[in-house]
């Protein structure tokens, strides 16, 4: 839908609050249950109800990131930080919102 408003608006976010406290959750226990090793899908799991909810001038953003295609940079991300003593971390955000924007792109 290219001409999307909602209260004669064209650019919002529709995604209620229910649905991020569900999808919070899930994150967390598919995090902790796994350790950490499936934080990588609970990311894209979110990013994904996050952008697919969000229309920019009346049009639906769409989310195509996959936790596999994280998780192999999640992976050298982690060792980064680890040989660098945590120095890393401070770009690990910068690279996740890279990676976020690379794999968002206007729905058709």
């Amino acid at each position: 839908m290219t001409n999307e408003m909602k209260n004669g608006r064209t650019s919002f976010f529709d995604g209620g609050l229910l649905q991020f406290i569900g999808w919070s959750i899930l994150g967390i226990l598919v995090t902790v249950l796994t350790a950490g090793i499936c934080y990588p899908w609970a990311l894209t799991m979110i990013y994904g109800w996050k952008i697919n909810h969000t229309v920019i001038e009346g049009r639906r953003m769409q989310f195509h990131g996959s936790a596999f295609g994280l998780f192999g940079n999640w992976i050298k991300w982690l060792l980064l930080i680890i040989i660098t003593l945590g120095i890393y971390s401070f770009w690990v955000f910068i690279k996740l919102e890279d990676w976020k924007a690379r794999n968002t792109t206007f729905a058709s």
